[in-house]
């Protein structure tokens, strides 16, 4: 009887025991499995490693879990979707619009942004105007089964309507053969072509195809739901708490103030202006451990890379520097380039290690860049109403709101350094992240020319040694 009982327990104790919940096994592993895609807008490799909108928020999701993200690519939504019903990953977050037929199939979570549909063609065509027009029109499109399924339904109202699926472009592929005159017409999302005009400066837009929809994680459907609760009570939070809406303007907001019109004159310096002080960006970069290629977008910021340009201030050369910062880090010509950027290089390095060591990258850098418009004392001053104002002082989402308080009279006669143009300082920073992405779009494009490779897409940006 003894032997029976005993042999009975384990049989008990196995029938009292629940299995760990998905999320529970997610943390045990220590690894949260992502489905996503490569695009400009979602997920690449930048000069500071993985990056992206989608990468990022979904990485601040592993983080808040506890756990490693491994991202797995995959070419395009529908086979990024047919992986996700194969168990190859836990959930999709590439920028996946909410559709009925997808919510037929998948759980989505609150949704964390909006797109766009847009019709693009090139400057010297003549523009659409309306939907109706579309049906004469010869577009060409990439394998994007949410824009498919747009089109099918303006079909419904427009029968006459067609297009062309070319299965192995991307959009940034359409939108490249576009801006050279091989397509006549493509449709792509708001994001895509808001962050690729830079690139491809005769791009334009006709309009919107469709209202503004929803994007969201896609789940599995499965009675285990331990997983997506988890993730929906995390965009929950982070939208509350404004995060969210920092992130977003951290990867799209510096684009909305760029001058569109200047892209095609910086490409045309790149080539015929660049060359000549390109070794000395490189030197100095190197001797101050920075990125080459963002000096040299800080320095056509400041004068359109001529070294005789002179502002109404006083401020001089490649780099514009002051007669006493110049005096300070002991450069004697400003108009001499090599001095100027080597002067520039130092001083600018001086002011991101002064920052707060609280303030992290990529902030810091942008922090940095305004100090070196503003002046150390104004973004002093800029720093003391942002912690007032009790926001976030380390966020240049934050600090980009307060700048333009230094012009008001309300404002800088409190301040220790009294008035500055803080709203002139927010372009500058933004203008240098616009030249400093295309700058490396374009030197990527070149290495590729000359090693033979086939063209360069947005996403592929060979990073530079920092």
């Amino acid at each position: 009887m003894r032997v029976f009982l005993l042999l009975l327990i384990p049989f008990f104790l196995s029938a009292c025991y629940e299995p760990p919940d998905r999320l529970e096994r997610i943390k045990s592993i220590g690894q949260l499995k992502v489905l996503t895609r490569n695009s400009p807008s979602i997920y690449y490799q930048g000069p500071l490693g993985p990056t992206g909108f989608e990468y990022e928020l979904v990485k601040r999701f592993s983080d808040n879990l506890g756990v490693k993200l491994k991202v797995l690519v995959e070419p395009n939504a529908r086979e990024l979707l047919h992986q996700l019903d194969k168990h190859k990953g836990d959930f999709a977050a590439a920028k996946l619009l909410i559709t009925p037929q997808r919510q037929s199939k998948y759980l989505f979570t609150v949704p964390y942004h909006k797109v766009t549909y847009q019709l693009v063609y090139r400057s010297g065509t003549r523009r659409p105007k309306k939907l109706a027009q579309m049906a004469r029109l010869s577009i060409e499109i990439s394998s994007d089964d949410s824009l498919i399924s747009v089109l099918q339904n303006l079909k419904k109202k427009y029968p006459k309507l067609k297009w062309t699926v070319n299965p192995t472009a991307s959009p940034e592929d359409l939108m490249q053969l576009v801006n050279e005159g091989l397509v006549d017409f493509t449709i792509v999302s708001s994001d895509e072509i808001k962050l690729n005009r830079r690139y491809y400066p005769e791009l334009r837009l006709a309009f919107d195809i469709n209202k503004p929809q929803d994007i969201a994680w896609a789940f599995e459907k499965t009675d285990d739901l331990s997983l997506y609760n988890a993730a929906n009570n995390f965009l929950k939070q982070q939208k509350k708490s404004g995060a969210l809406e920092a992130l977003r303007e951290q990867h799209f907001g510096y684009i909305k103030s760029f001058d569109y019109v200047g892209t095609r004159v910086f490409q045309r310096h790149i080539i015929t202006r660049l060359p000549k002080f390109q070794p000395w960006f490189e030197k100095a970069g190197k001797d101050n451990k920075m990125d080459w290629m963002l000096l040299a977008a800080m320095s056509y910021q400041e004068s359109h890379w001529n070294p005789d340009a002179r502002s109404p201030t006083g401020v001089r050369g490649l780099m514009m520097l002051t007669r006493d910062t110049a005096k300070h880090i002991g450069v004697n010509n400003r108009v001499e380039p090599h001095q100027s950027i080597f002067g520039g290089a130092y001083y600018f390095t001086r002011l991101y290690k002064r920052l707060p060591h609280e303030i992290k990258d990529p902030d810091r850098l942008y922090f940095a860049l305004a100090a070196y418009n503003l002046g150390y004392g104004h973004l002093r001053d800029a720093l003391k109403l942002l912690k007032q104002s009790g926001k976030d002082h380390t966020k240049w989402v934050n600090l980009k709101k307060v700048l333009p308080l230094l012009r008001k009279k309300k404002w800088h006669e409190k301040l220790q350094y009294g008035y500055a143009r803080g709203d002139e300082a927010v372009k500058y920073v933004e203008n240098i992240r616009s030249y400093y992405d295309i700058l490396k779009w374009e030197m990527a494009r070149k290495w590729r020319e000359n090693n033979n490779k086939p063209p360069i897409k947005a996403l592929e940006i060979i990073p530079p040694a920092l």
